[in-house]
């Protein structure tokens, strides 16, 4: 099993509730840390936002749930970034100085 990391959904939603709660909700659920979400295409009853979600072990189906609930459709996943269970990679970062 993978642990999904990053996804960035292309969503169609009516105005309300506004990006801000959606995002909220968004954040709520277990594992994730941070949200973004973008206004592509907005006309007089729906908007289209990208919605990118970030952390640990995120539940697709309840994210989709959390959308949905919310008016909104999940029309596709345009990028996903996944790592093996328990692969917990640590980053060196390198101190350079270039005086």
């Amino acid at each position: 099993m993978a642990n999904v990391r990053r996804l960035v959904l292309d969503v169609l939603k009516p105005h309300n509730p506004n990006n801000i709660e959606v995002s909220e909700k968004i954040s709520l659920v277990k594992g994730v840390r941070y949200v973004n979400a973008i206004s592509e295409e907005v006309d007089q009853d729906t908007e289209s936002i990208r919605i990118t979600i970030e952390g640990s072990n995120l539940d697709f189906p309840e994210l989709k749930k959390i959308i949905e609930d919310c008016g909104g459709a999940v029309h596709s996943i345009d990028e996903v970034t996944v790592s093996k269970k328990g692969n917990a990679r640590k980053r060196k970062v390198a101190n350079h100085n270039h005086d």
